[in-house]
């Protein structure tokens, strides 16, 4: 179904079609309808991060900001769901246009900038949930805190969000809020880290439940930043690591109209960027954090090639825009004979 309505709606602005898609799948999952468009997904249970996720395929964040279509998303047959970026305080986004297609390339590139209705709104509607599959709430911080107060933003979302999340993502990797990539290095990472257990450990004695953390990277480092962003981690007692965000580089869409286009790309330019980044984390790591792997994931093959890299589990985003929700169970389908190196974290 999806391959018939897709040319329909790339013939629309990007983020009208993301809008008036996600409209359409809650009308569909109203209906009980949801299996018309997503294909059943076998069982294979993993245990990560002190979780039994029912399957390793997951959506990534970004695709719903707001929690406002987690029950349709949640019928799709993801293993998990991860919401947001969410802020503490609502916030627009960066000015329109801010989402383009790159067809040829299927790829996307945004600069939407953490868009967002402020994590008391997402708060509600998950409160209002009756989806009962994992799911993810990753936090960022409002574009009008500078970098060096960004502590501030990341606590009052975890304290925000930590009873009704299974597992909380940190995302310091988004290119579209200026300066945030620079608290993945050196001495604010590693301040930013010790304040998240911190407060991980004091919400955990509040609520008396132990909810996971997991930091989200972009792809765009050198080996020994990587290296170094593994090492804090590990030292700061990080549960797990998303790997990766967007990518900076256009080197793979060199020439292409919307080339020069400020944001971060995703898609198929990412597919073996972000392998490479996970290869070399599941080395630095070595089995001492799980690692879930995420950026041009277009086939079954690709995820494969994720979890033969070290990943333990996967998310889909951008593959879903142009392959639509029979990527899910191809992705889950392929990762059940996938080969996992030795070490990896499962």
């Amino acid at each position: 179904m999806y391959s018939l309505l897709r040319p329909l709606l790339f013939q629309l602005d990007a983020e009208r079609t993301h809008q008036l898609t996600l409209g359409s799948l809650d009308f569909v999952s109203g209906l009980g309808l949801s299996g018309l468009v997503a294909r059943p997904v076998p069982a294979n249970p993993v245990k990560v991060m002190g979780l039994e996720f029912p399957n390793p395929v997951g959506l990534a964040a970004g695709l719903d900001k707001n929690g406002d279509h987690l029950e349709a998303l949640g019928k799709l047959g993801f293993g998990f769901v991860e919401i947001g970026t969410v802020t503490p305080k609502p916030q627009a986004g960066n000015a329109k246009p801010r989402l383009f297609r790159l067809e040829e390339h299927q790829a996307i590139l945004n600069r939407m900038g953490f868009n967002n209705k402020g994590v008391d709104h997402l708060v509600e509607r998950v409160k209002q949930r009756h989806y009962r599959g994992i799911l993810g709430i990753n936090i960022g911080k409002n574009a009008v805190t500078p970098v060096e107060d960004a502590e501030s933003d990341y606590r009052i979302g975890l304290q925000k969000v930590y009873a009704f999340a299974d597992y909380i993502t940190i995302n310091i990797s988004s290119p579209n809020t200026p300066g945030l990539r620079t608290l993945q290095y050196g001495e604010q990472l590693q301040r930013l880290l010790d304040m998240i257990k911190t407060q991980q450990d004091e919400l955990a004695r509040t609520h008396g439940r132990y909810v996971p953390i997991a930091v989200k990277i972009a792809p765009d480092m050198t080996e020994d930043e990587l290296r170094q962003v593994a090492n804090n981690l590990v030292s700061a007692g990080i549960d797990g690591v998303i790997a990766t965000n967007t990518t900076l580089s256009r080197e793979a869409v060199a020439g292409h109209r919307h080339a020069a286009e400020a944001g971060g790309l995703s898609g198929a330019p990412l597919t073996e960027l972000s392998t490479r980044v996970i290869e070399q984390l599941h080395a630095e790591l070595g089995g001492k954090l799980p690692i879930i792997g995420v950026g041009g994931i277009m086939t079954g093959a690709d995820a494969q090639a994720k979890i033969a890299a070290g990943a333990t589990l996967v998310q889909l985003y951008s593959g879903l825009i142009y392959r639509g929700p029979k990527l899910i169970s191809e992705a889950a389908d392929a990762i059940a004979s996938a080969v996992r190196p030795e070490g990896a974290v499962v």
